[in-house]
């Protein structure tokens, strides 16, 4: 009671603070399954909030994520099988659907993509869902012919491809945009809170995926190796560098030192190499 207390406080003074009272009649609140029912009670009441949070959607995400992500993520999947069925009825060129395709099918994911990792499987029926469009069906109803599976149509054009997006791959990148502005941005609100509870001693690089963490993080941290694969240090004054466990020498092929660090030199800097004399 008294930390619900004192986070009510918090909200009455942020109340104070911003001029934007906090709706309580439109709050929800959520509790694990071995809090007891007296002690449920007594917090709905200190924080006035009655509604149970379920499995709803918040600005366009959902609320909870269990342990069924597919059934979860359903709705991005209808989303997408009710445009095509309203596209159906038209009369489209391939290269009318092709547009459609990219610009509406393959974009209604994207939102959600860059806050959660989906689930394998629904992305391979999203993707059916898009090659059964983009080929289309007979005028008697039956399944017109799939000429080309859908991994060889998200090639580039130059190799073949219609550049359509592979789904896992796209998923990936926009998580990986997540975890470059952990990197980038370490004073925002975001960062200093996946930071405080998941990595407070390390990087976002260096970080494991902690003890029961939530999906969000877990879908961010799953494109650690994406932003892994091809980040370097610019050198600067090499004062961050470590010499033999950091990337930053190009014209190796894996941009490190293969070599043994010598004794007592684990930690040496890039820093320690440079000639300060040199430097004008």
């Amino acid at each position: 009671m008294a930390e619900a207390n004192c986070f009510k406080d918090i909200l009455l003074c942020y109340e104070a603070a911003s001029c934007q009272a906090l709706n309580f009649g439109k709050s929800a609140i959520t509790f694990s399954k071995n809090t007891k029912p007296d002690v449920i009670t007594s917090l709905r009441n200190c924080v006035d909030v009655s509604r149970n949070i379920g499995s709803g959607t918040y600005l366009g995400l959902p609320s909870m994520v269990g342990r069924n992500k597919k059934s979860i993520f359903n709705y991005i999947k209808d989303k997408i099988w009710r445009k095509c069925q309203s596209w159906s009825a038209r009369s489209l060129s391939r290269t009318g659907t092709e547009v459609l395709i990219k610009s509406v099918a393959k974009a209604i994911p994207s939102y959600c993509m860059g806050a959660f990792l989906l689930p394998s499987p629904l992305c391979e029926e999203l993707e059916r869902m898009a090659n059964s469009f983009y080929w289309g069906s007979k005028k008697n109803g039956s399944r017109g012919i799939n000429w080309l599976r859908w991994d060889k149509l998200t090639y580039h054009k130059s190799s073949g491809g219609l550049g359509f997006r592979n789904m896992e791959a796209f998923n990936l990148s926009m998580l990986g945009k997540q975890g470059w502005k952990l990197i980038k941005d370490p004073i925002s609100l975001l960062t200093r809170i996946l930071k405080a509870k998941y990595f407070p001693r390390r990087g976002f690089l260096e970080a494991g995926i902690g003890y029961s963490p939530s999906y969000t993080w877990r879908s961010i941290w799953s494109s650690q190796n994406l932003v892994k694969l091809d980040l370097r240090w610019k050198i600067g004054d090499g004062s961050l560098i470590r010499v033999w466990s950091d990337l930053w020498i190009r014209s190796l092929p894996f941009s490190k030192l293969s070599t043994p660090p010598s004794p007592n030199m684990d930690n040496f800097l890039v820093q320690d190499l440079m000639n300060n004399d040199l430097v004008s």
